[in-house]
């Protein structure tokens, strides 16, 4: 096995895990930022007010996403154990 192909391995699972986390936190990303933006106008400063919306929203997407996220890593995994005699051999 090359180093090449160690690496282009890397790659497509770095680039598998960015594909299916990313939609997530940025999702979270974006509630945050609202929940800040309303922080910041009405002077509220609750801690459970900036945490509580980020878990809900990224549960309801991972409630939507969810499906599609498995689909991604399914086909992955399922990629390396049909070429898993180019690992080895």
């Amino acid at each position: 096995m090359s180093s090449e192909f160690v690496i282009s391995l890397a790659e497509r699972g770095v680039y598998v895990i960015l594909l299916v986390a990313g939609p997530l936190l940025i999702l979270a990303l974006a509630v945050g930022l609202l929940v800040a933006i309303f922080q910041a106008t009405t002077q509220i400063q609750e801690q459970t007010l900036a945490f509580i919306p980020k878990i809900v929203a990224v549960f309801v997407g991972l409630v939507f996403l969810g499906p599609w996220m498995l689909t991604q890593v399914v086909e992955f995994t399922a990629n390396l154990y049909q070429n898993l005699n180019q690992f080895t051999g």
